[in-house]
């Protein structure tokens, strides 16, 4: 059953300006957390570390975002909504000149970690103020705006920063997110109305784990993102060391991954009103496949771009049906279940990169890549029992 909330404001046009300028910020945040994966091997390069020791940039973020995520409804339950989120813009970019700048491992590392706090308390709360800010009808759009912005960042960050880097080096295409940032919370500063906190249901989203709809849908996030995170944070190395990808070339299988990204999130919204649980079974089985074949066909370029193509395609899409379940499964309790689900993405994304990169080093890719294509199959399995126990209690 679905509780009906009152919108913040009657000014729709307002509301979807407060909107697009989330969008714009969850662009510049998810630029910002998987930029290193295009940049992986020169970072490694310059610091003096591994490349399994550089794609930890990716799990330190997922580190403090699963804390934060989990924790911030609850420390900021008497502060404007609109407050709370400007902080975490002004954060997002503090850490991104402290990347920038770092002048060695450690401190880069300081920076992700703020990056990461910034992550886990934006998304956590995005879903529920989008259901403030809009209709009840506009909401399902809302979510798709913020996921558009997701594919956004995806299509861009990846080739962008590969040939940046190129250009201008790893530090330049970190400083040159700074005025994006920027333009992002001046717009949020402009048109998002004050949100003065309402009454928190549950200021411990744990607790929302005791129903077995929100354990099995939180365990087949899990598995889905840390399978894809235990391959996507590698595909760098991969494409270059492997199917011998030059940097132009790996620039354009980025930007043709994140175009697929953003055809897919498109096609893909448009069927989750009617087809939810079988696009959330799919997904992460096609993606299981497609993992297989990149162990089974190395050394064939053609073949590598074809299979990142339909990576990219199915990927980005991932989020926008898992926003979509928890407005539908969550209801009032959106704002802790935003915070439950973040964690869960993060923690997951976290241990993908963190164990994917162990492994790559001590054994080599095929075992890494073997180990996301486990983890989605078992991410699929449990969207199906999901599906399953919901129709039983229908």
């Amino acid at each position: 059953m679905t509780t009906t909330l009152p919108t913040e404001t009657t000014d729709t046009r307002s509301a979807w300006g407060a909107v697009m300028s989330m969008a714009l910020c969850v662009a510049v945040l998810i630029a910002s957390e998987f930029m290193p994966v295009s940049l992986l091997t020169p970072i490694a390069g310059e610091l003096g570390v591994s490349e399994g020791q550089a794609g930890q940039m990716i799990s330190i973020s997922g580190l403090f975002a699963v804390i934060t995520s989990l924790t911030i409804a609850g420390l900021t339950r008497g502060i404007d909504r609109k407050q709370v989120q400007s902080g975490f813009a002004v954060l997002l970019i503090v850490s991104t000149l402290i990347v920038a700048f770092a002048p060695s491992y450690p401190v880069l590392m300081i920076g992700r970690g703020l990056l990461g706090i910034a992550i886990g308390g934006f998304w956590s709360m995005s879903t529920a103020i989008v259901m403030r800010l809009l209709p009840t009808d506009q909401v399902p759009q809302g979510l798709a705006a913020l996921n558009a912005g997701n594919a956004i960042a995806a299509t861009i960050s990846a080739p962008l920063g590969a040939w940046l880097g190129d250009i201008i080096g790893w530090r330049g295409a970190f400083a040159l997110i700074v005025p994006v940032a920027v333009l992002a919370l001046v717009w949020q500063r402009i048109h998002m109305p004050p949100l003065p906190p309402r009454g928190i249901r549950r200021a411990n989203p744990l607790g929302l784990l005791l129903r077995r709809q929100v354990a099995l849908g939180m365990a087949a996030i899990f598995l889905m993102f840390m399978g894809q995170f235990a391959l996507f944070t590698y595909l760098r190395p991969y494409l270059e060391g492997v199917v011998g990808f030059s940097v132009p070339m790996l620039s354009i299988g980025f930007l043709a991954l994140g175009l697929a990204g953003l055809v897919g999130t498109w096609t893909i919204s448009r069927l989750l009103r009617t087809r939810l649980y079988s696009i959330l079974i799919t997904i992460p089985a096609v993606m299981a496949v497609l993992a297989i074949l990149m162990i089974a066909l190395p050394e064939l370029p053609v073949g590598a771009g074809v299979l990142i193509v339909l990576w990219g395609f199915f990927a980005t899409a991932a989020p926008v049906g898992w926003g979509t379940w928890l407005a539908r499964t969550l209801g009032p309790d959106a704002e802790a279940g935003g915070g439950l689900q973040v964690a869960t993405i993060q923690l997951a994304i976290m241990g993908g990169a963190a164990i994917g990169g162990l492994i790559f080093d001590a054994l080599d890719w095929q075992v890494t890549f073997g180990l996301a294509a486990v983890l989605l199959g078992g991410s699929s399995l449990c969207a199906l029992i999901a599906l399953v126990h919901q129709r039983s209690q229908s």
